[in-house]
């Protein structure tokens, strides 16, 4: 059975993307019982709409409820019960095992998907949870190629699922106290403020006791630092290891970033496991979004995330930095399409088309045009407008711009 590309989505349009650019499967949050719960997520009535992508495309959707519930949330999730029912989800992800008995009892039909929160990190808990009535686990991140075998071996009938790009948590498993403490809001709940991404100052060396004359690499801007911020995971340069691993799904982090994010990123591990030969372009695209220095994580052992950092492109001898403009939504009349806008568009500034299906479409002869269809010179954010070109678009495409280029030393 091909192993499954998993995205995020973290409201109707990323959804929409995550299955335009090559997704088999998308997962979501609904209302407040997400551990991203500022990403957008999804009420009751965007269901309809997610239930449509389905039927169209004949893809999956599991739903996230993967907060640490307390009693009246246990409550509320139960009064959720006749909503969920009706939804469109082909399984629940989870990490309060006190929704397991809920959701047997009231959707027997639906799959059950422990969440990473869960730190399962060896075949003795996988087992347990198989025999609770899960049939897949979303490993702890913390789990090496070599334990994922391991599990895998021993447990065969239960599908494994690992997180494989995006961003990881500084703590343990995701389970951060520091949001919590410095801002009053719980990472637990869904509600995390990010502070280790968060710039900090440093009066003295940071020295561990034990190893004197070692001393942490710190890097300053403006007398600050990220020290906290862990590095950002990317495997599509080992991709084989994961499939050998027994892996069923391989998922994507980034249920907050944005719809040219998701694009972009579930485009090129697309193109990586369907071994397209210009899979190499398109893996260059993930240093064209935003990201922190990209690492295999833990994949490779627990001594230190960065043993296999991953190389930026050279080929180019530059390095291309993009603005995110909006996407192409439909033709309305030859030619003239409907955007989303979400930067400024100028037509004094050369564009770039980003397809599902095209690697990327060069455009600097194209026109503007209000709401009316008058043209104009610029388009703004929030605005009603389209765009004529003679290029060859299709809905869902992504617009972007040059921002600039940056020599590689």
């Amino acid at each position: 059975m091909p192993i499954e590309l998993l995205a995020p989505a973290g409201n109707i349009e990323k959804l929409r993307t995550a299955f335009n650019f090559g997704a088999d499967a998308a997962y979501m949050g609904l209302t407040s019982f997400s551990l991203r719960k500022n990403a957008g997520n999804f009420t009751a009535g965007d269901l309809e709409q997610a239930a449509e992508l389905k039927r169209k495309t004949g893809k999956k959707l599991y739903c996230t409820m993967n907060i640490l519930f307390s009693e009246e949330q246990i409550r509320q999730a139960e009064e959720l019960i006749p909503t969920l029912k009706d939804s469109p989800f082909d399984a629940f992800i989870i990490t309060d095992l006190g929704l397991v008995r809920l959701f047997q009892k009231y959707l027997p039909d639906r799959e059950l998907h422990l969440s990473t929160q869960a730190s399962c990190l060896n075949s003795s808990a996988a087992r347990l949870y198989r025999d609770l009535g899960f049939s897949r686990v979303i490993l702890g991140r913390e789990a090496s190629l070599d334990d994922i075998r391991r599990i895998k071996d021993a447990v065969p009938e239960l599908e494994l699922e690992a997180f494989v790009h995006g961003a990881m948590c500084m703590s343990y498993s995701g389970r951060c106290m520091l949001s919590s403490f410095l801002t009053g809001r719980s990472a637990n709940q869904g509600d995390c403020s990010h502070t280790c991404r968060w710039n900090y100052k440093l009066h003295y060396a940071l020295e561990e006791e034990e190893r004197k004359g070692t001393y942490y690499p710190v890097e300053e801007q403006d007398g600050y630092t990220t020290i906290l911020s862990s590095k950002d995971l990317c495997m599509i340069d080992h991709l084989d290891d994961l499939v050998a691993s027994g892996l069923s799904s391989l998922k994507i982090e980034g249920r907050m970033k944005s719809v040219y994010y998701i694009a972009l990123v579930t485009r090129a591990y697309r193109k990586a496991l369907n071994r397209d030969p210009d899979w190499l372009k398109y893996r260059d695209d993930l240093f064209n979004v935003s990201h922190r220095e990209y690492s295999t994580g833990f994949f490779y052992g627990h001594d230190a995330v960065d043993v296999n950092d991953i190389d930026r492109p050279t080929s180019y001898g530059y390095q291309r930095e993009y603005l995110y403009l909006g996407a192409v939504k439909e033709e309305v009349q030859s030619g003239i399409w409907s955007l989303d806008i979400r930067n400024q568009i100028r037509v004094s500034k050369p564009v770039e088309y980003i397809g599902y299906d095209v690697y990327r479409i060069e455009d600097d002869t194209f026109q503007l045009l209000d709401e009316d269809l008058n043209p104009v010179e610029k388009l703004d954010h929030g605005k009603t407008g389209y765009l004529k070109t003679d290029k060859a678009l299709k809905p869902g495409y992504i617009i972007r711009s040059e921002a600039e280029i940056k020599t590689i030393n």
